[in-house]
């Protein structure tokens, strides 16, 4: 009953804060939190957001005031978001990368992902005072470590849905899905929403943050006194368009499935994703402190500036990193992983 009321939601959402759409401002090895000013980082990327992005991201500079465009559809926001590449590993061992497409009702994005801040739950604002993050602020959720389906399933919000349409949803593993999926894989990831009050980061990007996500878009557990500050719940949905690598006959022969995370991660456990904190001035704060749903935050009730598709599309940065990561050729290895 959840997950129809959240197909519905889809439809006609109710009061749930933002739900809007970013398109792809790059994709290299970069990754300013994890290995700042290594370039290139480890593994690609796609990264969307504001175009201040580069590969150290000084946690004293404001990125809302630095910014000059976003890729996001609320102007006013040019935090970075970023995850893995999914790829395609061929029954010949060549790698290619595989596409994204704009979600239910954010076709204006093209690529791109997804970005929720809601408060109470999908369907709900609540009335409990939900903090903006401040300039500075980063995490981390998930890990390329995490190698097990016990410590991955552990990860709640961390999941994958098989999509039998755009609309689908539930039935979400903590694994890649075993079978070609009709209209792709959905990649989520929640992040944690109780702060410790006191700092932006930790050295590991969590501990300043606990998680009490219990998975979806459910009403998470209360904040406890060591992170006692609720703040709004990031999660991000990626749309990733597998229908061109559904023929049976370019998976492996043994029928395992042939998806994997550009960190080398063929199981799906080691999904993770960072968050760097961009909106200018008050503007999330404004957000959470309204009573607005979705895009009604932009030009129905003035909360918040939007943007044109256009505009969105066009916002990007060069590449820092220039190689071949698979977006038009096989490629025979993934960049930075042997």
């Amino acid at each position: 009953m959840k997950w129809l009321a959240l197909g519905l939601a889809l439809v006609a959402p109710s009061e749930a804060g933002l739900r809007f759409g970013c398109a792809t401002l790059s994709v290299q090895r970069l990754d300013p939190l994890v290995e700042p000013g290594q370039v290139p980082s480890g593994h690609v990327h796609q990264i969307v957001g504001g175009n201040y992005f580069n590969a150290t991201m000084d946690p004293s500079i404001d990125v809302g005031e630095k910014g000059t465009c976003t890729t996001c559809s609320f102007s006013e926001d040019f935090s970075n978001y970023w995850t893995a590449v999914l790829y395609f590993k061929r029954r010949d061992g060549m790698y290619k990368r595989v596409p994204q497409y704009a979600n239910a009702q954010l076709e204006g994005a093209t690529k791109g992902m997804t970005i929720y801040y809601t408060q109470l739950d999908f369907n709900g604002n609540g009335n409990e005072k939900i903090t903006s993050f401040k300039p500075g602020f980063r995490m981390t959720v998930g890990s390329p470590l995490t190698n097990s389906k016990e410590q991955a399933t552990k990860n709640v919000g961390l999941r994958y849905t098989c999509l039998q349409t755009i609309l689908t949803r539930g039935a979400e593993t903590p694994d890649f899905p075993k079978a070609p999926c009709p209209a792709g894989i959905m990649a989520i990831h929640h992040f944690p929403a109780c702060w410790d009050g006191k700092n932006l980061d930790s050295p590991n990007h969590q501990d300043h943050m606990f998680d009490t996500t219990k998975g979806g878009f459910r009403v998470a557990g209360p904040c406890p006194s060591t992170h006692p500050v609720r703040m709004p719940q990031v999660a991000y949905e990626t749309m990733w368009n597998t229908t061109q690598f559904n023929d049976k006959s370019m998976w492996p022969t043994d029928g395992s499935q042939p998806f994997v995370w550009s960190t080398g991660d063929g199981k799906g456990y080691g999904t993770h994703g960072d968050y760097l904190f961009g909106w200018k001035g008050d503007s999330l704060q404004r957000a959470m402190d309204s009573t607005c749903m979705f895009s009604a935050c932009g030009a129905k009730t003035g909360v918040l500036k939007t943007q044109s598709a256009a505009a969105q599309n066009s916002c990007a940065v060069k590449n820092t990193v220039v190689e071949d990561i698979g977006e038009d050729d096989w490629i025979p290895a993934l960049p930075g992983v042997h």
